[in-house]
């Protein structure tokens, strides 16, 4: 089917054009739209990723439905804020730094920033590192909807959500959950929901991987591999 992408400020400049026409599959979702669109300008992915969705004067639900022929909005990140995108899969390194700013840009008062490392040893063995794999395209929905439910549920609060794909060493981070609210309860409850939704909704697998074996986490009896023990990559 097609749709009809408008795009403004930030986005249109990185575009090289205000208005595109762009074919998806039936019963494609604003996220399909947003992922093709990343697709053909991955310079421009986290500025795809970070624009809101909408068609006439109201905001569109990224994992509904799209109709033939509609005139989708993408909105970039309004001013007020440093631009760092509410929700983000990467295989660059993670800022947390960048993150808790974003928050206090917005102003909330308190901020709680959760930063999940690489740990070792784990399992009584020392790990070498970790790899991430997701089902990139309901992870990133379902991220977004859980910024969405937690701002929600907390009003007047902002709320980030981070996590890194791909090769992680030891000590780097592997996820970065941030909530900014008017008082500090709150945003520690925020941020609690972000990370605990996050690890029972999202489907993002990790596997320690030690010098004799890896093992996907969380899987029934933790799904050991020792016959793919790999030698640690050179640096």
């Amino acid at each position: 089917m097609r749709v009809e992408v408008v795009a403004f400020a930030a986005l249109r400049d990185a575009l090289g054009t205000d208005r595109l026409a762009v074919e998806l599959p039936a019963g494609a979702t604003g996220h399909t739209l947003r992922t093709e669109l990343a697709s053909r300008h991955p310079r421009w992915r986290d500025l795809i990723h970070a624009c809101r969705l909408a068609s006439g004067v109201e905001f569109l639900e990224p994992g509904a439905p799209l109709a033939e022929g509609v005139e989708v909005v993408l909105i970039p990140p309004v001013s007020g804020g440093n631009g760092a995108p509410p929700v983000r899969l990467t295989r660059d390194p993670l800022d947390a730094e960048a993150l808790r700013e974003a928050a206090a840009a917005a102003g909330r008062g308190a901020a709680v920033v959760f930063a999940g490392t690489v740990r070792s040893p784990s399992l009584g063995k020392e790990v070498l590192y970790l790899e991430y794999e997701a089902y990139e395209a309901m992870a990133r929905a379902q991220m977004e909807r859980i910024v969405t439910e937690t701002v929600a549920r907390h009003p007047g609060s902002a709320a980030f959500l981070h996590h890194r794909l791909g090769r992680i060493e030891v000590g780097e981070a592997s996820v970065v959950a941030v909530a900014a609210t008017p008082h500090r309860a709150e945003a520690f409850a925020a941020c609690r929901d972000l990370i605990e939704r996050l690890k029972a909704d999202v489907p993002i697998w990790k596997k320690e991987v030690f010098a004799d074996g890896s093992v996907w986490t969380g899987a029934p009896g933790e799904c050991a591999h020792e016959e793919e023990a790999r030698p640690e990559k050179p640096r």
